[in-house]
């Protein structure tokens, strides 16, 4: 469980940080100071309560629900698990260096799928969960913009 205090905190299972959120030129590039160490991260919105976020070239999928929404959510067993079908997404536009997987191939948390080169920096996005690789959309060389799916990921229910 994540929160957010009135002193400007966040508290991560108890345990309290200090972060301040800038955003950079108006855009999706947002600078945050985490305990006195600062970060570039790039942030978008995918729906009303998802968030895609792109830091130190690892993609997070991030859901925020306020203290009652997850209470209620948990109540009735709603929660989301890393389960089903995952989309990696371009967080930008750019050019695809590396395609490291192909359809049917197995994957694990954290693995490396796609090398992405943005704003003169190469991004490796990973996979969110383990799973089989559904769909590979793209190919080294290709050009991509924001939003762009590049790998599907899916649970052994879905591989099926």
């Amino acid at each position: 469980m994540i929160e957010w205090n009135e002193a400007g905190q966040v508290i991560v299972d108890g345990e309290p940080y200090n972060v301040s959120l800038n955003s950079l030129g108006g855009g999706d590039l947002v600078s945050m100071i985490f305990n006195n160490r600062s970060f570039e991260a790039v942030v978008n919105s995918a729906e009303r309560d998802r968030w895609e976020i792109l830091l130190n070239g690892e993609n997070y999928d991030v859901r925020v629900q306020d203290e009652r929404a997850y209470r209620l959510a948990r109540a009735r067993g709603e929660l989301e698990g890393d389960s089903g079908l995952v989309s990696t997404k371009s967080p930008m536009p750019g050019v695809i260096v590396n395609v490291l997987v192909e359809a049917g191939q197995t994957v694990t948390k954290g693995e490396t799928l796609v090398i992405l080169e943005s704003m003169k920096m190469e991004n490796e996005l990973k996979a969110t969960m383990d799973g089989t690789v559904l769909d590979v959309h793209v190919a080294a060389g290709a050009t991509v913009e924001k939003g762009a799916v590049l790998v599907t990921v899916g649970d052994e229910d879905s591989a099926e």
